[in-house]
């Protein structure tokens, strides 16, 4: 809490104060209510000066509200919706949600719940003024059977865990009916362990910030993506409420962005001709030589694992962020210099664009199949196949290679060809 102190002055001298942060025990109060458009809500209001006040609400139950005013049949999906009769409908209920109606909401309960404030400080300009402290945009992919849900959902795991590199990678298990925690905490009562693929709370986490980015199987049967915004500034947003709108499209983008790199991921063709102009040193439509990234050399491998993460598809690449990545993959100090080369080979060879006035980079459409390909193909197929000898790798792999030396072999002999000595 912020706290005044007053200064000791000659009298006849205006007053002067001095104000700090302190930590202070004050009571709050919750108003939990049920709006007629919001549905369930609440507004917490701090009884110690300036009081604070704190509102949430549901967009998604705003939503459900008005499509049953209106006589649109749907099927609820918890914080969403599964189907629909009039989707062009529901889709216009949605994008007519603003900041007005969420002032609306406050407006109508300001009146009725006792708040500190009186009606003469009001009429003197005392008030509550609503500003972002978080939001959650969130874009959900209902499939038509839910066995196509958790496949896909299964896949994105797989994938992410070596290829886009989350920050982590969680179970969420349900608490007890009663409320009660585990009796046990220091015996791994915790909510938390590895992946349980019988579990459908796994969820794929991105932090920006103060910001992240998560994902999960929603129901069983819908793929949710969830922008939660807890500063409006890592996005670039002011806080006051009139913004909204300007931080629900940046947010709605980063959705996209996600979910573009992850059907990327999912099946990755990418061209001879791409291939072979990205692989071999070439020149750009202005005369500049662009330095090949050559498929195999350990930098542009490493280079592609640096794009290929998730995070970097979400929010660009600068310097800096590139620096950290490629020190961790390579295993050795990457200086500026080197971070500053190849993103301008990057740039020339059309895998990311910079933004401008800006020392960020996106990735483009062939930087992201550039990322994935290199990084499947070396990992996921050459790897495995060099170590195919080996103890660990699969039996079926290790009885095809017995099969292919074998053959190799047989045509040495016949072709008369002596062993080396």
């Amino acid at each position: 809490m912020w706290t005044a102190r007053k200064r000791d002055t000659d009298p006849a001298k205006p007053p002067q104060f001095s104000f700090a942060k302190t930590e202070r025990r004050v009571t709050c109060y919750y108003f939990y209510v049920w709006d007629e458009f919001w549905g369930a809500g609440f507004i917490k209001v701090c009884a110690y000066f300036p009081y604070p006040v704190k509102v949430w609400l549901n967009g998604h139950e705003h939503s459900k509200q008005a499509a049953a005013r209106a006589g649109i049949g749907f099927t609820e999906l918890s914080n969403g919706f599964a189907r629909c009769d009039d989707p062009d409908g529901l889709q216009l209920i949605c994008d007519r949600l603003g900041p007005g109606d969420i002032q609306a909401f406050f407006d109508r309960w300001a009146a009725v719940i006792p708040v500190p404030f009186t009606p003469a400080d009001r009429a003197g300009g005392y008030w509550w003024e609503l500003s972002l402290r978080q939001v959650e945009v969130s874009r959900t992919l209902v499939f038509d059977a839910p066995r196509q849900a958790r496949a896909f959902f299964e896949a994105l795991i797989a994938d992410n865990l070596d290829l886009g590199r989350p920050e982590n990678v969680e179970v969420l298990f349900k608490r007890d009916p009663r409320g009660r925690k585990p009796k046990d905490q220091g015996a791994g009562g915790a909510f938390k362990t590895a992946i349980d693929r019988r579990c459908d709370g796994v969820t794929i986490n991105a932090f920006w910030r103060h910001s992240r980015v998560k994902q999960y199987l929603k129901d069983g049967r819908a793929l949710r993506i969830e922008t939660v915004v807890n500063s409006p500034d890592d996005l670039g947003c002011q806080r006051r409420i009139c913004n909204l709108p300007e931080l629900q499209a940046r947010a709605r983008a980063v959705n996209t962005r996600l979910l573009h790199t992850e059907k990327v991921g999912q099946g990755c063709v990418f061209d001879s001709p791409a291939f072979a102009r990205i692989s071999q040193p070439t020149l750009t439509a202005d005369g500049r030589r662009a330095p090949g990234l050559r498929f195999g050399d350990p930098r542009a491998q490493a280079l592609a694992g640096a794009l290929a993460n998730m995070l970097c598809a979400v929010t660009g690449i600068t310097s800096k962020s590139l620096r950290a990545l490629m020190t961790g993959l390579l295993g050795a100090p990457y200086s500026m210099n080197q971070a500053s080369y190849d993103l301008a080979r990057l740039t020339r060879n059309g895998l990311i664009t910079r933004i401008p006035h800006r020392n960020l980079y996106a990735l483009t459409a062939d930087g992201l199949r550039f990322a994935i390909f290199y990084t499947k193909v070396h990992d996921r197929v050459l790897r495995p196949l060099m170590a195919g000898d080996q103890p660990q790798a699969p039996p079926p792999l290790r009885a095809a290679l017995r099969v292919i030396d074998g053959e190799v072999t047989r045509r040495i002999a016949a072709a008369r060809l002596p062993a080396a000595a």
